[in-house]
């Protein structure tokens, strides 16, 4: 384990407040929550507070968990939010060093969907009750991929007189293409930051034009300008990482003021430059954990956002979906995309659910998250609720 999260661990203990002193300040009762959901005051944390409650371990971590779970009931519920997952294409303009689909990985086997078979996976996901999609693809930008995303998006709102919400994940775009995307019937965009350390993010990506940490800011604040319920996340467990930088990522979100959030633990892949520092990370449980506590510390200072429990939880813990609902994550991801193209989808290697058929999956994740105390809501968008209240005060 990282020599520094020992060190971060040590100097926890000679905190003058203790983790249970921030969750009180942080987390007041279920019902005054319930009651004052605009209040934020009492959920100001601090990089130092966040720091520390990151390090929690033992009854601590327990603790955290525990108050992440009941902040996320008081004002969410028990509903578990749907998007079938499409993943477009595998084809990517871009060589991020911790990428398996990136450009110059020459092992893939590149694809792109049909229109037909975009518009089936869209047409599933109606039928299963999902309520939304989610188009993701390797970044492109060409005249021809952004026609396309254009023209699929009007075709997936024509099913069922518009009734499936869109959520699009297609990386760096200009403006004006985020904004024919959004007339065209998109209403959500997820830009992972993936570091918002600037000088993190050039460890795990090239330092060039194509691969600008302030472009990629310019992008996000670009979605929120055009409308979108704009998301964006980071990858947990990175080399080089502290948790100076996690405890920076989460007060990025939070001052950001996004309205969706997607984190998971990072897994190194063969085939990426980042596979030489493999030995330098925590183990695959501490990524896992870690990125729990992200996920809980997150649904305390942002208690009405929407947070994925993403599918690298899963394929680093058969549970990891599970247990990252319990820790305020309340939106799952089905993979729709045909199955004889997932396994060249891999961002990260031994991708779980690869080989699961969507009427399969279906059927299990309501009773995976029945055994848990949680239901999906289905057909139903499951807009942000702190987007839905932004929007309705302006």
């Amino acid at each position: 384990m990282y020599a520094f999260f020992r060190n971060f661990y040590l100097c926890a203990k000679f905190q003058t407040m203790t983790i249970t002193e921030i969750l009180n300040k942080v987390g007041p009762s279920i019902l005054q929550q319930a009651q004052d959901s605009g209040t934020e005051g009492s959920r100001t944390l601090t990089h130092e507070k966040i720091k520390l409650l990151l390090a929690a371990e033992g009854d601590d971590k327990k603790l955290l968990f525990d108050q992440a779970l009941q902040t996320k009931l008081a004002h969410l519920d028990n509903y578990v939010h749907l998007r079938g997952l499409i993943e477009y294409s595998n084809i990517c303009t871009k060589y991020c060093l911790y990428c398996g689909v990136r450009c110059k990985n020459l092992k893939v086997e590149r694809y792109t969907l049909s229109d037909e078979e975009v518009i089936e996976c869209a047409k599933l996901a109606h039928e299963l009750g999902y309520g939304s999609v989610a188009l993701q693809s390797g970044e492109r930008s060409d005249k021809a991929f952004v026609d396309k995303i254009t023209y699929l998006v009007q075709e997936i709102k024509k099913i069922d007189n518009g009734s499936l919400g869109i959520t699009l994940s297609l990386g760096e775009q200009t403006e004006e293409t985020y904004r024919r995307w959004f007339e065209a019937g998109a209403h959500r965009y997820l830009l992972r930051i993936e570091a918002s350390n600037e000088d993190l993010y050039y460890k795990i990506h090239p330092h060039d034009e194509k691969h600008d940490f302030q472009q990629r800011l310019a992008c996000i604040d670009g979605l929120l300008k055009v409308g979108y319920q704009t998301g964006t996340g980071v990858m947990v467990g990175l080399p080089f990482q502290t948790l100076d930088d996690l405890a920076d990522d989460l007060l990025f979100f939070k001052q950001k003021d996004v309205a969706m959030v997607g984190m998971g633990p990072f897994i190194p892949h063969p085939d990426t430059p980042l596979w030489q520092y493999r030995d330098q990370i925590p183990s695959a449980e501490e990524r896992m954990e870690l990125t729990l506590k992200m996920i809980a510390v997150l649904r305390l200072m942002m208690p009405e956002i929407n947070m994925v429990a993403a599918t690298a939880n899963q394929t680093v813990d058969p549970q990891g979906r599970e247990k990252a609902i319990l820790a305020g994550a309340n939106v799952i991801m089905p993979n729709l995309t045909p199955n004889e193209f997932r396994e060249n989808y891999l961002i990260y290697p031994d991708k779980a659910c690869v080989k699961d058929k969507p009427d399969e999956c279906h059927s299990c994740l309501d009773v995976r998250l029945a055994a848990i105390g949680h239901k999906v809501l289905y057909n139903a968008w499951g807009d942000s609720v702190a987007f839905t209240k932004r929007q309705k005060k302006s």
